[in-house]
This record gives structure tokens, C-alpha cells and sequence, in this order.
């Protein structure tokens, strides 16, 4: 494949163009060591390191062209030098006309919040063929092109990798497209030059504050995504959290609500839940789902009113919407011979937390046991681990606290910061297992019949993360194992 560079160039704003424009390029790259002879090289900066200081050993693999922010101080012979501003806004939309803009030929919809992004997502996707339609999905759990699906290491893909996946699902015929929108994916432009015909926020609490410092600059980076939607998309936001108008300030595309408390366009009321599925009424339709908790009720309303902003039949949305299943490790539960309920969740956060262990303390009210098993990942926002562990104490009878992706850090050294947030008399009742597998088990082994049991922070994870090796570990098949003992 190449394309013209006189035709790439008119995908960006170039501050400064030196060389031949009227070349073929034969490959677009941001990582120097895949770079070919005659293709052009982007050079962001990353969070580790910046690309301009590979422009010299770029330089003597022949290039076509390399994109920049600063040019070197020697330009060599026979290379286009293109300096921008925003070597990521670029970088983007370079990548978009390069695989032929695929957005443009879908229906893109993306989904951003603190939580909920996984479940609405995906949600969409399988309603998506419910309907009728072939979709993909990009998400924190796996990408798909209609049923195929494809391994994920991000919540959002680098662009040429989004772009490669998004063409994909055009070739397949795929009709619509749905993902995860991260804070970092905004902030580092790599949805630049994408086409979103709609666009939905959940939620913002405390999260990733290792990479933006503050909750405003975190809060600041999603609105981003919301900032460049164009003025025939929609804009679906939930209104009962403080951040969802805000969201909209400056957006140009059509704004539009959903609610469990007041007034909005997607209106939701909790009729009866229990551990395995909820009666919602949504806009005054009575429709019984199989899942559990107010948080779920706020991602299905999303899922509704998306839907119906998408077009969609409502009597068909309500039918199918009955027929969605939670998506893997989102409430996901299990049930031993005894009758202990085991729930593997995703929830890291701590607003995530409280959702889940008061859904659970909902369902099996004040005299129902709860045990939660937590831990807090490594290399990450040391300043919401004691926060967890007090959300977690407080709506518990038992806390254990163990590890969940210790990473670079010494799981003893999390558990300590951990148990920073507990009282005297919370510590009582806290158990400290280092070892996640064992952890999981003394829990599930102390559980008395008809007591739940909450394995939270790893979720869908097939793996734990210790001193940069990823070894295979599973929640799901951690509590199926330690039943078949019981």
C-alpha cells in the first residue's frame, strides 16, 4: 500500500513543510524500530520517552518523511521534514486517512466514565446484534469484529492500531462500531480524526491520578472527547452525577440524559433486585434484566437511551434488552452446594467499591453476611488505597486484604498503605493474606451458607502482574476450584 504524502498532508496542519511532497509513502509508524525506507515516521512524546530522539537513527533507514514537533538540528537529503504542533493530534488523524477513514463508514459510538465503560460498551454491542446488525467493539476486555475476537492491551488502542481494527470491522460489514473512550485516549489525542456519531459518560470518581495528579485534570481529559464531537452526534451523559453537565459545556453535539433520581430524556426506576437480575422500569416500561445493583440500572439506562438515540425500535430495545447477559467478571456470580455466593468484580476504585458492597448489602439486607477479598494494583494511585480499604471495611463483616497486580511493588508495602484507612476496631475484623489464591480460598472456606462472598479489583483478569511478568491467574477459576474443595 502507498499513499501520496501530498494527501496525508491534507489531513493535518503543517507549521512547516521542507522537502518533496509529491512522493509515495509506503508505511506510517511511531515506534522508530518498525520504521521502512521511503514511510513516514511520527515522533510523539510519551509518558517513558520521546520520539524526536530517535529522528537521527530513523534518518539512516532512508525514510520518506517524519513528522515533529522541533526539527533536528541536520536534515538529511531526500527526507520531507513536517513540523506540527501536536505530534499525537497527527499522529491520529494521519492514521485515520491511512487505513481510509473507517470511522466515517460505521456508526461509532464511545463510551467514557470512571466505571461503566466495559459493561455500556459491550452491552451496545451485543444489543447491536440483537438487532440484527454486525458490530465490533473495542474494549478493556477484549476487541471484536463481529464474533471474532481479537486480544486487547489497552482500553483504548494506540490510533494506527484503533484504525487497523476499526478497518477491519468495515471490511467485515460491520454497520456499527462501539468503545471504551479512556482519559488517557483523550488526553494523548489517540482518538484524533475519528468520526463518533454519539458519545456516552457514566460516571467520575477518583482514578489514574498517578498519571493526571488531580481529579479536575482527569475530569478536564474526558471532557475532551466531548469537546470534538461534531454537531450530528449525540451526547448522552447521566445527569445524577455532578460532572455529566459539565461534560456537555462546549460541546457542539446534541445533549440528551438518563437518570435514576430526577428528570432527564432516559428516566429509570428500580422496581425489585435480587442477586441475579433487577425489574427496572425505564421511560414507564417494565423490563426484568439480568442484572444486579443501581450502578447496572445507570448502565442500562445508558444502553436504552443510546439505543433509542441510535434509532432503534423501542418495543424491540425493551425485548432484547431482557435478553443481555452481565458482561465476564462484572458481577459475576457463582453459587456453591452449600449455598455461598462467591461475586467476582472489577471494581478498583472506591466509588466502585461502595456500589457493589451496598447492591450486595441491598439484596441480602442488615443480618446477611458479607465477606470482601481486595487488594490495590501496584505502580499506581497510592492515595485511594487506604480509601478502599475503608470502603470496604465499613460495609463488611469480614476484609481481607490481599494482592491484585503488585507490579514494580511489594504486595506487604500495598497491604500497609491499605490499612492505613481502618479503625482500631475495623482491623479486628481484617485478615491480611498476601497470597491472592489463599486469600480466596480461607474466604470462601469461612463463608456460612447464604453468606456472599466479594472477590473485587481484578475482574475479568487472566493474570497477576509481579516484577514486570504476567503469571496466568483467574478470580473465576480460583472460586470454581476452591468450591470443588469445599
Amino acid at each position: 500500500m502507498t499513499v501520496k504524502l501530498s494527501r496525508l498532508l491534507e489531513e493535518i496542519r503543517p507549521l512547516e513543510v521542507i522537502g518533496e511532497t509529491e512522493k509515495n509513502i509506503v508505511s506510517l509508524q511511531s515506534d522508530s524500530r518498525k520504521v521502512e525506507k521511503e514511510g513516514m515516521f511520527v515522533a510523539v512524546r510519551g509518558v517513558t520517552t520521546d520520539g524526536h530522539k530517535y529522528i537521527p537513527m530513523v534518518a539512516s533507514a532512508h525514510v520518506g518523511a517524519i513528522v515533529c514537533e522541533e526539527l533536528p538540528a541536520q536534515l538529511e537529503q531526500g527526507i520531507t521534514y513536517i513540523r506540527v504542533e501536536d505530534t499525537s493530534e497527527a499522529l491520529g488523524r494521519l492514521a485515520s486517512a491511512w487505513y481510509g477513514h473507517p470511522s466515517d463508514q460505521l456508526r461509532l459510538v464511545g463510551v467514557t466514565g470512571t466505571n461503566g465503560k466495559t459493561t455500556t460498551a459491550t452491552l451496545l454491542y451485543e444489543m447491536a446484534k440483537l438487532e440484527g446488525y454486525k458490530a465490533g467493539l473495542l474494549s478493556t476486555v477484549c476487541n471484536y469484529i463481529q464474533d471474532r475476537a481479537i486480544p486487547t492491551t489497552h482500553t483504548t488502542p494506540d490510533p494506527l492500531t484503533l484504525n487497523a481494527l476499526l478497518s477491519e470491522m468495515v471490511e467485515a460489514g460491520c454497520d456499527y462500531a462501539f468503545m471504551e473512550v479512556s482519559s488517557h485516549a483523550a488526553q494523548q489525542r489517540r482518538i484524533a480524526g475519528l468520526k463518533f456519531a454519539g458519545a456516552i459518560f457514566s460516571n467520575l470518581t477518583r482514578d489514574h491520578l498517578d498519571y493526571h495528579g488531580t481529579v479536575e485534570n482527569y475530569m478536564n481529559a474526558k471532557k475532551m472527547f466531548f469537546d470534538q464531537l461534531p454537531a450530528d452526534a449525540f451526547a448522552l451523559v447521566n445527569r445524577d452525577d455532578k460532572a455529566g453537565l459539565y461534560m456537555t459545556q462546549n460541546t457542539k453535539a446534541k445533549v440528551y440524559t438518563y437518570s435514576l433520581r430526577s428528570e432527564a430524556d432516559f428516566r429509570c426506576k428500580v422496581l425489585e433486585t435480587r442477586l441475579d437480575g433487577t425489574l427496572l422500569e425505564l421511560n414507564g416500561r417494565e423490563i426484568e434484566v439480568r442484572f444486579t445493583g443501581r450502578f447496572n440500572a445507570y448502565n442500562l439506562t445508558a444502553v436504552y437511551g443510546a439505543s433509542l438515540l441510535i434509532g432503534w425500535d423501542p418495543e424491540e430495545v425493551a425485548v432484547n434488552m431482557s435478553r443481555l447477559v452481565p458482561v465476564a467478571g462484572r458481577f459475576q456470580t457463582f453459587r456453591s452446594e452449600s449455598g455461598v455466593t462467591a461475586i467476582v468484580d472489577y471494581a478498583h476504585t472506591p466509588d466502585a467499591l461502595v456500589n457493589v458492597l451496598d447492591t450486595i448489602r441491598d439484596v441480602v439486607g442488615a443480618d446477611g453476611r458479607i465477606t470482601t477479598v481486595v487488594g490495590a494494583g501496584g505502580n499506581r494511585d497510592h492515595g485511594k488505597r487506604p480509601l478502599m480499604a475503608r470502603e470496604s471495611a465499613c460495609r463488611s463483616d469480614l476484609l481481607i486484604l490481599t494482592s491484585d497486580n503488585p507490579r514494580d511493588e511489594e504486595p506487604e508495602s500495598i497491604i500497609s498503605e491499605m490499612k492505613e484507612g481502618l479503625t482500631a476496631e475495623e482491623l479486628k475484623r481484617t485478615l491480611c493474606i498476601t497470597d491472592r489464591r489463599e486469600a480466596i480460598r480461607t474466604a470462601l472456606r469461612m463463608a456460612e451458607p447464604g453468606s456472599v462472598v466479594l472477590i473485587a479489583g481484578k475482574g475479568h483478569e487472566p493474570y497477576q502482574e509481579v516484577k514486570g511478568v504476567r503469571h496466568h491467574f483467574d478470580d473465576r477459576e480460583e472460586v470454581e476450584n476452591a468450591f470443588k474443595e469445599l
